[in-house]
């Protein structure tokens, strides 16, 4: 087996989504999944794919059963990232739902203990995030959304961040440990 990789998910949120984006296109040994949201909103914010398909392997939320899951049981990837990641994905994986292929990648990742790092859009009751074309806006993100965020952080093997400096920094400091 080659080196293990890291997984990468982005789902439909735009919040802080080429910040999230450039830090990704500096990382190496990276595969990025897209869910189909997610794909969308990187249209959105005028993110060419074919630039990020230069950089690494991208997936797509094609099928029914989510066949790239099964590359966490082979050891292929060390670590789960899901960022920035949608209240409705957070939502799910607080569910235990996983019928896409990012909450399948997360459920799956915790099946086999792989640990995952999450970038909720929804962290705090006011947030500034930037809408498509560059302007900055207030969000207010409902109660039944920041209470997902927080029942998330009390999941196994799952670090929730709260920006993207903290995101960068505990991808960082995941990778130190590994090398």
């Amino acid at each position: 087996m080659n080196k293990p990789r890291l997984a990468w998910a982005i789902t439909g949120s735009g919040h802080y989504i080429e910040q999230c984006l450039e830090f990704l296109l500096t990382l190496k040994d990276v595969d990025l999944y897209l869910s189909q949201a997610g794909e969308e909103v990187l249209k959105m914010y005028g993110i060419d794919l074919s630039d990020v398909r230069a950089a690494m392997p991208v997936y797509r939320d094609k099928t029914a059963s989510s066949p790239p899951v099964g590359h966490f049981y082979k050891g292929y990837y060390h670590t789960f990232v899901m960022a920035p990641a949608t209240s409705n994905t957070v939502a799910k994986c607080v569910l235990g739902i996983s019928d896409s292929l990012v909450t399948n990648l997360y459920a799956q990742a915790g099946k086999c203990r792989v640990p995952s790092i999450v970038y909720p859009c929804d962290v705090a009751p006011e947030i500034e995030t930037t809408a498509p074309g560059g302007k900055r806006v207030m969000v207010y993100p409902r109660r039944i959304d920041l209470e997902a965020t927080d029942k998330l952080r009390q999941f196994e093997y799952t670090t929730v961040v709260d920006n993207v400096d903290e995101l960068i920094v505990t991808v960082t400091n995941r990778l130190k440990s590994l090398a």
